[in-house]
């Protein structure tokens, strides 16, 4: 799964909100095709971190880089045409508009040609077919299941090469979490690298190659899923409610 260069590679980063800093040293990387978590308690620095990859918080140190050129104090528009795409917590789909113009909203074609194919309405209404049935309702008249297949079906529209969910599985019907978790089998198996924040560890750990553990906005574990299997007490003492 190694490669000369990661994908993305996040180096000593620090960020905060006014005063208070809530990042230290935070450093991890993915590679081409990995699957890696980024695990903790809320309020641990998680989404915070997502922000500072998306250009939507201020990095106040450290670097952050996808195939190895600096996106710090990038636009968030210029950083997703690296490649990267954002389901965020909370879904955050455009209500006003019909299923089908979130998909095309922010379509874009794929940045290189890396073998994979790309995602089309076509494709994303194969993977949810429930979305085309439902393609000319507006995004406040879907469930929740529904605007969390929207907004998944919306980043793969933008052909990623890293996709970033936060929280995705977070207050959906069990019927509908076992569909996101096939899903992102799925993707992964299409060799699509991905960035999971989730409180699943039991589901998190097939999927994963590596994870990281944030306590109090550093990194406080990592390692691959065979090694936090081993170690309950990792989850218990970080992750345990």
């Amino acid at each position: 799964m190694a490669a000369s260069h990661p994908l993305l590679a996040v180096r000593g980063l620090q960020a905060g909100y006014g005063r208070a800093q809530v990042l230290f040293d935070i450093g991890f990387e993915v590679h081409p095709g990995q699957v890696v978590t980024l695990l903790g308690r809320n309020g641990m620095g998680r989404s915070t971190t997502i922000k500072c990859l998306f250009g939507m918080l201020p990095v106040l140190g450290g670097h952050v880089e996808v195939r190895g050129r600096p996106v710090n104090g990038h636009a968030s528009h210029r950083i997703a045409r690296e490649g990267l795409s954002l389901v965020p917590e909370g879904r955050q789909i455009f209500t006003d508009l019909s299923v089908e113009e979130n998909l095309v909203a922010t379509a874009r074609r794929p940045r290189t040609d890396d073998g994979r194919a790309p995602w089309t309405l076509e494709r994303v209404y194969a993977l949810w077919p429930r979305l085309k049935e439902r393609r000319h309702n507006l995004g406040w008249q879907l469930s929740g299941g529904e605007q969390q297949m929207l907004a998944i079906g919306r980043a793969l529209m933008t052909n990623p090469t890293l996709l970033v969910l936060d929280e995705a599985t977070e207050g959906l019907a069990p019927v509908i979490r076992d569909e996101i978790w096939r899903t992102l089998a799925t993707l992964k198996q299409e060799g699509l690298a991905q960035i999971v924040i989730d409180k699943n560890v039991k589901r998190l750990l097939p999927l994963a190659d590596r994870h990281y553990v944030l306590e109090k906005g550093r990194v406080v574990w990592q390692g691959d899923s065979a090694a936090l299997h081993a170690q309950p007490a990792i989850v218990q003492q970080y992750l345990g409610v």
